[in-house]
């Protein structure tokens, strides 16, 4: 009698299942959480190498953060002035105008 109420609910999904095909995955993307494949990645290390591992997730390249608190005083002032933005310079250039306009009245004809 249970098996009467089961079979037409796994029957269903099983319909459901059958109905996903490779054409409903290229309209929109996977939504999975976890990918079955592996990707090749650059995963930059702290010290500036660069090691090429595979990693679940489709990503190009990956650097790691830098622990600060490994590194000298004046390195870590060094790194965090470098973290702030740069200051743009104005550069106001001062062009000497030295054109005398009745200098080339000889080669206007007067009408």
């Amino acid at each position: 009698m249970l098996l009467k109420y089961i079979l037409p609910g796994i029957a269903q999904r099983l319909r459901q299942i059958s109905a996903i095909s490779s054409s409903s995955a290229s309209v929109t993307r996977l939504h999975r959480a976890v990918y079955t494949r592996q990707y090749p990645l650059v995963m930059i290390l702290p010290d500036g190498s660069s090691i090429n591992v595979r990693y679940t997730e489709p990503r190009k390249i990956v650097k790691l953060p830098l622990d600060l608190s490994t590194l000298s005083e004046i390195e870590r002032k060094a790194r965090l002035e470098a973290r702030k933005p740069r200051k743009k310079l104005k550069v106001v250039e001062e062009i000497e105008d030295n054109f005398n306009a009745r200098k080339y009245m000889k080669y206007i004809k007067k009408k």
